[in-house]
């Protein structure tokens, strides 16, 4: 299979707020590059507080990076279903991101803020 997307460690401060909550923040974020899509920040979930996240029973599978399950965020009184995901056990081709959280940043009320480290 030839490989679509690449990793690299992001050098720079990812915070993500969701519904006005600022529910994570790294300095150790993988970015991943796939294609045309927005580049996606991969967070370790010691950077995201994931008392804030419910998992659900929602999957998706990529040919490029295996089988995600997803998160529902409720935060402030507000509910963003299966907006976060993340791959246990991706594919060998993309090992960086296993077991990291990502948040599906073009849905409304979910806010990704990049800055210097």
């Amino acid at each position: 299979m030839t490989q679509h997307i690449t990793t690299q460690p992001c050098d720079r401060r990812v915070q993500v707020s969701v519904g006005g909550v600022t529910i994570a923040d790294s300095t150790r974020a993988v970015e991943l590059h796939e294609g045309s899509l927005p580049v996606r920040y991969y967070l370790r979930k010691a950077d995201v507080k994931m008392d804030l996240l419910t998992a659900t029973d929602t999957s998706s599978v990529c040919p490029y990076k295996g089988k995600a399950t997803y998160w529902t965020v409720e935060a402030d009184g507000q509910r963003f279903p299966d907006v976060v995901w993340s791959y246990p056990t991706p594919i060998p081709e993309a090992g960086a991101i296993a077991d990291l959280v990502c948040f599906w940043t073009e849905k409304p009320g979910i806010e990704l803020t990049l800055a210097d480290a």
